[in-house]
Parts: C-alpha cells; structure tokens; sequence
C-alpha cells in the first residue's frame, strides 16, 4: 500500500464513536452474552492448554527487562513464604494484553482522545487495562497460516495476507464470526527451534490489508506467534496493527502466546475452535497486563 491508503485505513477501520463517546472496551463489545453461550458450547473433550510464557528473571536479547523476583523471609520465626515481583508489560518476553490506549498515532488513542488527556504520570486516564477487568471469554480460532501454506514455518521478514487468512480459514473449516478471538501461527517457535532465537528486527507478521479483513470479520481479540510484518515499509504507519488497530478500531491485543502446544491438540483432536478465557490484572492506569490464556477443548 501507498502511505496515503495506509492512513486511509484508520477511517476505513474506524469504530470511534460505535460504542459512545466514554466506551474503554473496544472490540470487546462484539462479545456478547450469546456469544460467550456459544462458546461454551466448545467444550468437549475437558481439555486445557496455557498459551502464556514462563516469566524469567534472567534477562536475554528478548527478555531485555527482566522480572525482578524477591524472596521475602522472617528468619526469627517464618509461618510462611513470602515474595514480591516486578516486571515490565510489554515488548516480547512477557504474555500480555495492551490497553487500547498503549499505542497513540498523530497524538491520538483510541475513540478519538487526545494524547495529553489520555496519560498522566499516575496512568492512563482512559482506556486502560482497568477497563478489561470482567475478563475475556469468548470463541477461539485458530489461523494456521504456516500449515496453509504447506510449510512448517514461515521466514523472517515475510508478510502474512488477507488471501493467507483467507485460506487458513478454509483449512480449518470454519468461518471466523463476529466475537472470535483470532491465533494467527507463522511457526515462529518451529523456527526458533531449528534455527535458533529470532531476529527480533526482522519478523514475519501480518501486512496492511490483513487490517480491514479483522474490522469485516469483526474480531474481538487478535493474537498469534507474529503481530505486524517487523520492519514495515512505512514511515507514516510503522506498526499498522498496533496503530490502526489500537488508535481507530479499539482492536485488543493478546501479545507473545505460545502457540507449540495449542498447534499439537489442534491437530490431535482435529479442532481449530476453542473456549477461551484471558484474566487482566485490575490495574487502574495500567497500559496493560500479563495473563495466562487458558484454552479449554
């Protein structure tokens, strides 16, 4: 796309004002009571699979921000173990949901606020994680774009399509519906497995057009092994999911899952369709949180 049919994308996928001028909740407001009746009716098998990743104190190239983990100790006379953490949200160590006001473009978030109004030194003021607190319930579904394309994973730097989730859609038989929590897998955890940690400079990631096709679909929640292409050929829009889905359509964002072990009964149990459940910390201000995904089969 041209840099003016990118920016063009954030009134294509506008959603400002479809909830009220106060809505915090975005996307989230596809899931409705019926829909989370609907997938509920999901589970069959009793099966659970946590899409988090295991929290480390040891930092990495990835992990530049550790979680700083203590051990709180009463030597005269313990009755318990204690402990205190602190830990940094975002970037790519860390499972996290963002707050749809994490990301601003042109000095804007989401529904229309401004910048300044939105951050303060004490938090965000609106549209913040607080605002996720009932939790996410809803219908999952898994994208395999890597299996789409018959291959096992694909390479850095390549772009994921509409046409692609066009067609891991119709390898996993179903229609993606108004309320689903999308899982887009690229194999990145297959690669790094046969090719060592990623690049994280270089990632392959979704391209500008897969944006409207989540807006028409009306997904509540993204998530995947991959968020947009990384770098991005633009200078205007350089993170169009993160920007245009965050700033314009109130899009949440699950970022960092594991996907290796929800890809292994996918194919077990031949099921692309899911109940899944995500529990936001009640964090006032907060520009998001960790969580653990559960998926329940």
């Amino acid at each position: 796309m041209t840099e003016d049919e990118l920016i063009s994308l954030f009134t294509r996928c506008s959603n400002e004002g479809r909830w009220g001028e106060r809505d915090e909740l975005g996307t989230l407001n596809y899931i409705t009571e019926e829909k989370r009746l609907q997938a509920a009716t999901q589970v069959r098998h009793g099966r659970t699979v946590s899409l988090g990743r295991d929290l480390s104190t040891t930092a990495d190239a990835v992990n530049t921000d550790p979680v700083r983990h203590r051990m709180l100790f009463d030597a005269i006379a313990p009755l318990s173990a204690l402990d205190s953490f602190e830990m940094s949200t975002h970037g790519f160590a860390v499972t996290h949901l963002d707050a749809l006001s994490h990301v601003f473009w042109n000095g804007r978030s989401y529904n229309g606020r401004s910048m300044q109004d939105v951050m303060t030194p004490n938090g965000l003021n609106f549209g913040s994680v607080y605002a996720q607190r009932e939790g996410i319930v809803t219908r999952g579904v898994l994208l395999d774009v890597a299996a789409a394309r018959g291959v096992p994973f694909l390479q850095a730097g390549e772009t994921v399509t509409a046409a692609d989730l066009d067609a891991a859609e119709q390898l996993a038989g179903l229609t993606v519906e108004s309320g689903d929590a999308v899982f887009v897998h690229v194999g990145l955890e297959r690669r790094e497995a046969d090719e060592g940690p990623e690049d994280l400079s270089l990632r392959a990631g979704l391209g500008a057009d897969c944006v409207p096709w989540l807006h028409d679909h009306e997904v509540a929640v993204y998530s995947g092994d991959c968020v947009e292409r990384i770098p991005f050929p633009s200078k205007a829009v350089p993170l169009p999911l993160h920007q245009i889905g965050l700033v314009s359509m109130g899009l949440i964002l699950l970022d960092c899952p594991r996907l290796a072990e929800l890809i292994a009964i996918c194919g077990e149990l031949n099921a692309h369709q899911f109940l899944l459940t995500v529990a936001p910390l009640r964090l006032p201000g907060g520009t998001g949180s960790p969580v653990n995904p559960i998926c329940v089969f």
